[in-house]
């Protein structure tokens, strides 16, 4: 294996318990397994990967799920290993803390770009890159959000390496000043990787948490709430989206990168 694609090639079966022409050409990604469970009894499809790092499913139209697990190195993996399929698209399905008074609990965030606070990035391209996601794909995201009829902001998102932060009054003062609307482990390393990859992406992120409150910061309890009452939209918007741009076959990558 002598370049980058022959590894790609070798380990996304290998991590995926998928082989390349068992994963579509839209994807969705998530950190969390029971997504992929829900997809999979959605479409009646089988789980690829029980037992390996990542887990896969896709449907009968060519929509594929794979939960890479948690943090910008694992969110660097899967997009360095893409470049195997060379996906049209593919949509991250994550979940963040709302940083502002205007995010609530169940809000969807539609990043316009993220900070690149994860460190990870800067191995594939200069800090003062800018992490942004492919506008197009998130133009029919935003149109399922309001066939919905449900509730969705807009703006920049921090993604930080650290996951226990909260406690920090420092780090929290430092997230007023740079004005993010929320706050993840993945989407910066997403975007940037994508385009690093020219791979077009985008990310749909589910308020879990207000990590700037002491009353707001995640439980067991709380994200069992969320999970109850959020999750299903969740996947439903990134399905129908997904699958609503492969039907119509629009371009979304640029014709040069």
């Amino acid at each position: 294996m002598k370049t980058k694609l022959d590894i790609a090639k070798n380990w996304l079966p290998r991590y995926t318990g998928a082989q390349l022409d068992e994963i579509g050409d839209y994807l969705l990604l998530t950190n969390f397994p029971n997504y992929v469970t829900k997809f999979a009894e959605n479409f009646n499809c089988d789980v690829m990967g029980q037992g390996r790092t990542m887990q896969c499913a896709t449907n009968s139209e060519g929509l594929s799920i794979i939960n890479f697990g948690m943090g910008s190195a694992n969110a660097a993996t899967i997009m360095d290993l893409l470049i195997a399929k060379d996906p049209r698209g593919i949509l991250f399905l994550g979940k963040c803390g709302g940083l502002k008074t205007s995010t609530e609990i169940g809000h969807f965030i539609l990043p316009i770009g993220a900070i690149r606070g994860e460190g990870t990035s800067n191995d594939y391209l200069p800090p003062e890159v800018p992490a942004l996601p492919s506008f197009k794909l998130h133009k029919f995201v935003s149109d399922k959000i309001l066939q919905h009829h449900h509730e969705y902001r807009t703006g920049v998102v921090y993604t930080t390496n650290r996951r226990v932060w909260e406690w920090d009054a420092e780090f929290k003062d430092y997230l007023r000043k740079v004005g993010a609307i929320g706050i993840d482990m993945e989407t910066a390393t997403i975007f940037l990787v994508g385009y690093a990859n020219q791979i077009a992406r985008g990310a749909l992120l589910l308020v879990s948490d207000l990590p700037m409150l002491q009353t707001g910061i995640k439980t067991a309890e709380s994200d069992k709430e969320v999970t109850k009452n959020f999750v299903d939209l969740h996947l439903q918007i990134g399905i129908e989206a997904m699958m609503e741009i492969g039907d119509k076959g629009e371009q979304i990558k640029h014709f040069t990168f």
